[in-house]
């Protein structure tokens, strides 16, 4: 599922596309509930991201709001080129006069009145790279689920909206937190502020860069890394696979510049499942 960054910057490049044009023949929506809704002659007011949903506001208060979830992804084109990707995988189409945007693969694709909108979204936590971040109100989210472990938390967008499976690891890393780390025993003011900065620095690229270095192989600590040495103190990089949410996840750590407060680093890292977890050298590419 891609990071928060990855989504924000999505919706900056189709708001720069599409805002303020008037939608023409051809913009569809090709999802069985909503593929008789009539979009030409609507225009494109904005389109914001929010956590790690995309919302195309229209001018007649309509809402399309999409999700990429694992595999959904937007694509823009001027008109007359070639798209990429079978046709049968398109789930939208947003055409106007300068650009067309074609959503493949999309599991979540429904219009939706202003009020509807805000109720389906109403379960998200302060977004990291929104507007309206509120530092403190995520800090409350989080404090209030002392017995969750950090990995959990960053997880749960109904705390802080926008980190993914990268950032997890990642700042579990910098914070110098196993994921196992329970959210009453930590700094959870310090761990907000540092997803925070780390997101900001990257909403320009989407590209999760944690160490500084850009280049392919070097933009992060653990993540993808899982049996190769830390860059940091040269202990071999641990792999766990675990189940959040009904998904498969994946979570790296160094067990020496991430000590375990308590227990071994093989245990669940959920309580919410009683999924156990693999510890293995295998790289998650």
């Amino acid at each position: 599922m891609p990071e928060g960054d990855t989504v924000y910057l999505a919706a900056r490049r189709l708001h720069s596309a599409l805002a303020g044009r008037q939608l023409m023949a051809g913009s569809e929506l090709r999802v069985p509930a909503f593929a008789t809704s009539h979009l030409p002659g609507r225009r494109v007011t904005s389109v914001e991201a929010r956590g790690k949903h995309i919302l195309f506001h229209l001018d007649d208060d309509l809402v399309l709001h999409t999700h990429f979830k694992m595999e959904g992804s937007w694509h823009l084109y001027r008109p007359g080129s070639r798209w990429r990707g079978p046709a049968f995988e398109v789930r939208a189409v947003l055409a106007t006069h300068g650009w067309n945007a074609v959503g493949y693969r999309l599991p979540v694709v429904e219009l939706l009145g202003p009020h509807d909108a805000v109720a389906t979204l109403a379960h998200l936590g302060p977004d990291v790279l929104g507007d309206d971040w509120d530092e403190a109100e995520a800090i409350r989210r989080m404090q209030d689920h002392p017995d969750a472990t950090i990995a959990e938390a960053l997880l749960d967008q109904s705390l802080m909206a926008g980190p993914g499976n990268v950032y997890k690891s990642e700042i579990c890393f910098l914070a110098g937190l196993h994921p196992l780390s329970r959210v009453g025993d930590i700094d959870v003011a310090a761990v907000v502020s540092l997803t925070k900065r780390t997101m900001e620095a990257n909403r320009a690229t989407g590209s999760q860069v944690t160490t500084g270095d850009p280049r392919p192989g070097r933009s992060r600590w653990v993540y993808g890394r899982g049996g190769q040495s830390c860059r940091r103190c040269r202990t071999r990089i641990q792999r766990a696979e675990h189940e959040w949410q009904s998904m498969r996840r994946v979570t790296y750590w160094c067990p020496a510049c991430q000590p375990a407060a308590s227990g071994p680093g093989d245990r669940v890292l959920t309580k919410r499942t009683a999924t156990a977890i693999s510890t293995t050298t295998k790289d998650d590419r």
